[in-house]
C-alpha cells in the first residue's frame, strides 16, 4: 500500500498531460481494477480498453446477465474478464472491497451504483481499508493552455469542510501531485478575493492554511492564500494586482472553499472549456475512482489510469 506522507512517494517522472498519464499507467503494469456494479456501458468500455492496452486487468462485480447484455449491446469483449455475480448493489460493493482488502485488486471503481453505497463499503471497518485519514476527491485536468496538469480539490466528497479538514484536503492533493511527478506543487487556496477579509470565513481559512504551511504543519508544497481564481492561474492578473508570491499565477493545485464551488468549477472546465478530466478519491488504502454516471468512457479510462499510477 502507498503512504499518504507527502514526502514518501514522490515520483521521478513528471506527467504533464494525459498521454503521459496513460503511458505511465501502462509502464506500471499488472494492476487490477475491480468495477462495482459494472453493468454500465461507459464503465465496460473503459475497463475493456484498459485491459486491451495493458493499463490494468479487470474484475467485474454485479448482475452477470446485465453485464453480459450491456457488453453485447456495446460490442465490448469481456470474455477474458473475471465476472462475479452479485445483483444486490450493497453486497456487490462489499464483495468488491473484499477483493481489494485481500490484495486481488489494487483500484476500486464505481459503476452503476450510488456514491454513498460505494463509499460505505470502502469505509467498512471490518474490511480494513480505512487509514484514519480524511477521504477527499482530487480532479486532474489536462490543460494544454497551461502546459501542465491542473489539480482541483475537493469537488466530490466533503461538503463543507472545516479548517482541519481543509488542511487534510491540501495534504491529499499534495500527495496526488507528488505521484504525478510534481515534486514541489504550488497550491493556491481560493477565495473570492486575495485580501484577507474577516467577514468571509473561506478567505480567513485560506490565510490560515498558508500560515500552516509556513509553520510546516503542511509540507511538501508551496501553499498560498487567499487567492482569487484569476491571480492563482494568470501571471498577468497576479502582476496587475501586485501580488508577490511563488504560487500566484503558477498554481498546480486549486483548493476550493466547499463542494459547491468545486463542483461548479470542475463542470465548467469540462463543459465550457471542454478539457478532459480524471478523478480519484484518496485517503483510503487504495485509490477509489468515483466517476459521474454521465462521464464518457474516455474520462473513466483516464481516471482508471490515474488510479493505477496512484496505486503503483
Amino acid at each position: 500500500m502507498t503512504s499518504l506522507d507527502p514526502h514518501a512517494e514522490k515520483s521521478p517522472r513528471v506527467i504533464r498531460n494525459f498521454h503521459e498519464l496513460l503511458t505511465a499507467a501502462r509502464a506500471d503494469g499488472s494492476k487490477t481494477v475491480v468495477a462495482v456494479c459494472a453493468q454500465q456501458d461507459s464503465v465496460l468500455r473503459a475497463v475493456a480498453l484498459a485491459q486491451a492496452t495493458g493499463i490494468a486487468n479487470a474484475i467485474l462485480v454485479g448482475d452477470r446477465s446485465e453485464i453480459r447484455s450491456v457488453a453485447a449491446r456495446c460490442d465490448v469483449d469481456i470474455a477474458s474478464m473475471r465476472v462475479i455475480h452479485e445483483p444486490d448493489t450493497e453486497l456487490a460493493a462489499r464483495k468488491a472491497m473484499m477483493l481489494v482488502a485481500e490484495g486481488e485488486a489494487h483500484v476500486a471503481m464505481k459503476g452503476n451504483v450510488d456514491t454513498a453505497t460505494f463509499l460505505r463499503a470502502a469505509l467498512d471497518r471490518e474490511l480494513g481499508l480505512r487509514t484514519g485519514k480524511l477521504l477527499s476527491h482530487v480532479a486532474v485536468f489536462d490543460m494544454t493552455s497551461l502546459g501542465r496538469l491542473l489539480l482541483i480539490s475537493d469537488a466530490g466528497v466533503n461538503i463543507a469542510p472545516t479548517l482541519a479538514e481543509k488542511a487534510d484536503i491540501v495534504r491529499n492533493a499534495i500527495y496526488v501531485a507528488h505521484r504525478l511527478g510534481i515534486n514541489t506543487p504550488r497550491v493556491a487556496v481560493l477565495a473570492s478575493t486575495e485580501t484577507v477579509n474577516p467577514r468571509i470565513p473561506a478567505n480567513v481559512e485560506a490565510a490560515a492554511l498558508a500560515k500552516m504551511a509556513d509553520r510546516k504543519q503542511i509540507t511538501g508544497a508551496l501553499v498560498d492564500g487567499p487567492l482569487a481564481l484569476d491571480n492563482a492561474i494568470s501571471p498577468e492578473a497576479a502582476g496587475d494586482k501586485g501580488i508577490d508570491s511563488p504560487v500566484a499565477g503558477r498554481a498546480d493545485v486549486l483548493i476550493l472553499p466547499d463542494i459547491e464551488a468545486g463542483n461548479v468549477l470542475v463542470k465548467a472546465i469540462v463543459y465550457f472549456v471542454q478539457r478532459p478530466m480524471a478523478g480519484v478519491v484518496v485517503g483510503a488504502k487504495v485509490p477509489l475512482i468515483l466517476p459521474s454516471r454521465s462521464d464518457t468512457y474516455e474520462s473513466k479510462l483516464d481516471s482508471l489510469a490515474l488510479g493505477v499510477v496512484m496505486a503503483s
